[in-house]
């Protein structure tokens, strides 16, 4: 450590940025040393920018062979992603070139409603592009709560870290999660619901009411932050497990 702190200190500013930062274009900057930095990473947030911006980003990654991860893709610009290689989950609006990590852990994923499901799938792909591995449950809403008894059960014999908990509506499911498990619970709103439901400003108050203890609450519709929350503690547990 103290040797790479020796030639950080004889780099000038621009050195110093060319090590951590890949510039693309005029306006495009890529941090790809965030994930070691800071121990997680930037993500390409597609929904504003043109297919052309995009593309070229993907192109550089794969010139250097860098991972990356592309988050809230239109329709286009998928189309163009694939014809590169990339992998690409249309319901997750998600493309992703190689993995940041390996063996980084184990997350559960539940999904209330399937109408939740584009944001458990943006979280499943943000994990497993981070090295997690996923273990998910979709569909099983307190509107049928007797769907839980078995993916329960399932996670008793998997030696999974945390749960990030997508639901909509009235948001009660993290909250009952966390009453019955021993697992750090990352619960995510969405703006799935009716009238009142506020674009998911109802389900965001009501779980950050949780009675449960151990409930941490991401923004509406947010899979990608639960996702980099989860992979944080799992790097904590693991860290912890190798210890002597």
């Amino acid at each position: 450590m103290k040797e790479i702190e020796e030639i950080l200190k004889k780099l000038d500013g621009k050195e110093l940025s060319r090590l951590f930062i890949t510039k693309i274009a005029e306006n495009i900057l890529i941090d790809h040393s965030r994930h070691m930095r800071a121990g997680k990473p930037e993500a390409v947030l597609s929904e504003f920018k043109p297919k052309e911006e995009v593309v070229e980003i993907a192109k550089k990654s794969i010139e250097e062979k860098k991972p990356v991860l592309f988050t809230r893709l239109t329709q286009e610009q998928m189309d163009e992603l694939e014809k590169l290689g990339l992998r690409v989950n249309r319901r997750a609006k998600t493309a992703t070139y190689l993995k940041m990590d390996d063996n980084a852990g184990k997350v559960a994923i539940f999904s209330a409603g399937t109408s939740d499901l584009h944001v458990a799938e943006e979280a499943r792909e943000t994990s497993e592009f981070m090295g997690l591995q996923t273990l998910c449950f979709y569909d099983v809403g307190v509107a049928g709560i007797h769907r839980l008894i078995e993916p329960l059960e399932k996670l008793k014999q998997e030696d999974v870290d945390s749960a990030i908990v997508v639901a909509g509506m009235e948001g009660a499911l993290p909250s009952v999660i966390a009453g019955l498990v021993d697992l750090p619970v990352i619960a995510v709103p969405t703006s799935v619901g009716y009238g009142t439901n506020l674009s998911g400003l109802t389900t965001l108050f009501s779980m950050l009411q949780a009675c449960s203890a151990g409930v941490a609450v991401v923004n509406i519709d947010n899979g990608f932050g639960a996702a980099v929350f989860s992979y944080l503690i799992s790097k904590k547990v693991r860290k912890a497990k190798s210890s002597p």
